[in-house]
């Protein structure tokens, strides 16, 4: 298997909190018959509690070490089978540099499904279980503080539109023609 082939097998979505990636990777993987691991699910199975529980019972740190230990398996399942998966990540997975490098180290490429922070502001102002949603000035600053990181991604597809129209912007940028499940 070459390099080039293995960079298409493991393709992960990152992008703001409200911008659609877990939505979005259940849409893709769907369309193209992929698995689909979200991240988020896979801590919450793995410490038996909710993600604002974590973060109001054992902080930050703790669920960035869970966090961290999660992405860890899924890159161990996808080196050991091979097979092709869509991920989509956390808001913040990709600020931690040892999640970055894993993934790099990985031949993952990285979507960041942008959305301008008004829209996630509305998206988010609903949802009560976002422990990092505090206020509209703090939500602007981690946006403008994650940023830099989200414009490292391989790939970047606007996703203030559709969930459908977002999957075909994905599809359209080419990366899955060459490889089969």
């Amino acid at each position: 298997m070459t390099p080039d082939t293995r960079t298409r097998k493991l393709v992960c979505l990152t992008g703001f909190m409200g911008s659609g990636k877990s939505t979005i990777a259940r849409l893709l993987a769907s369309q193209l018959g992929w698995p689909n691991v979200d991240l988020d699910k896979r801590i919450v199975e793995a410490a038996g509690l909710s993600i604002p529980e974590i973060f109001a019972r054992q902080g930050e740190p703790e669920f960035r070490r869970l966090e961290h230990e999660q992405l860890e398996r899924i890159v161990a399942e996808f080196a050991e089978t091979q097979k092709p998966r869509i991920v989509s990540l956390g808001g913040g997975t990709i600020m931690q540099p040892q999640n970055f490098a894993l993934l790099r180290d990985h031949g993952a490429i990285l979507i960041w499904l942008r959305c301008p922070v008004e829209e996630l502001l509305h998206r988010c102002a609903q949802i009560t279980d976002r422990p990092l949603f505090r206020d509209a000035a703090s939500f602007r600053r981690l946006y403008e503080e994650r940023l830099p990181t989200y414009q490292m991604a391989d790939y970047c597809v606007d996703s203030d539109a559709e969930p459908a129209r977002v999957v075909e912007q994905i599809l359209a940028l080419g990366i899955f023609s060459q490889v089969t499940a």
